[in-house]
């Protein structure tokens, strides 16, 4: 099980990565807000790589495809799979190839 984060609104995050720009720390806001320094802190350089701004990381939209990409290869191995098995029990059944362990 993975960690459960309480979602802040994007708005939120904005306006955090805002007040770091405009030289707060972000432990000044983490006293004053709820998110920790640290999350401000890369929500500030996550804004930074989606802006143009950094280059060591994935911007926003690469994150989400690589997330979609993943996702969709699992279920790629996993339909592949099912349709080995599929395909051994098949074999098996029509007498195609003999059934392992038999020597007729």
């Amino acid at each position: 099980m993975g960690r459960t984060r309480k979602a802040y609104a994007p708005e939120f995050r904005r306006r955090m990565v805002e007040l770091v720009r405009a030289g707060r720390s972000p432990e000044s806001l983490a006293k004053e807000f709820e998110p920790s320094a640290n999350a401000i802190r890369i929500w500030a350089q996550q804004a930074d790589r989606d802006e143009g701004r950094r280059s060591d990381g994935l911007t926003t939209p690469e994150r989400e495809e690589l997330r979609r990409l993943r996702r969709e290869l699992r279920q790629v191995k996993m339909e592949r799979e099912i349709l080995a098995k599929a395909t051994a029990w098949f074999a098996r059944e029509t007498g195609s190839i003999p059934s392992r362990g038999s020597d007729s």
